[in-house]
């Protein structure tokens, strides 16, 4: 069980090979508040190990720039073809580590999870997702690309869980 602590910083990632966004929050008393988004893009024609060596290196700076005492990662959920998904959990593998080795806590969520944690409908498509995001954040507009706004949501839930473990 995790303990819950009045201030802190949680890191959500959504992985990905190509993209794997990032958001992160900080979680106080009285509210949520955004600190940073964006994404890490690994280049297209580079070998496999490359891209993954290269989401670590970048996850590392991340880690050390916020220093988060949470991390909250996507869970591989269902892929329509069998070489992205596992491409995903590839890039999935590599930010479990680098979380592991910076002595980040970690949960693991579900869309749909994450979906009724936001929305409270585990149905809620993209866009009602990303307004909640903004909602919730107090954002002048929805974060932007999609993968840094799903990121966001990911921390959103985990805060949201952290704070559900603690009443």
């Amino acid at each position: 069980m995790w303990h819950c602590r009045v201030d802190m910083v949680i890191l959500g990632l959504d992985p990905g090979i190509a993209t794997t966004g990032y958001g992160i929050i900080k979680k106080d008393s009285a509210a949520l508040n955004y600190i940073a988004f964006g994404c890490i893009k690994t280049p297209a024609g580079l070998d496999t190990p490359i891209r993954l060596l290269d989401i670590d290196k970048n996850l590392r700076a991340i880690i050390k720039k916020y220093k988060p005492s949470y991390a909250a990662i996507e869970q591989l959920f269902f892929a329509k073809n069998a070489k992205t998904a596992l491409l995903v959990a590839h890039a999935r593998g590599a930010i479990l580590t680098v979380l592991a080795a910076s002595g980040v806590s970690v949960a693991e969520y579900t869309p749909l999870q994450i979906k009724q944690a936001l929305t409270g409908y585990g149905r809620a498509d993209k866009i009602q997702m990303q307004k909640m995001v903004q909602l919730i954040l107090k954002l002048s507009k929805i974060p932007e690309p999609d993968d840094a706004a799903d990121a966001l949501a990911v921390a959103i839930c985990c805060a949201h869980s952290l704070h559900a473990s603690t009443n």
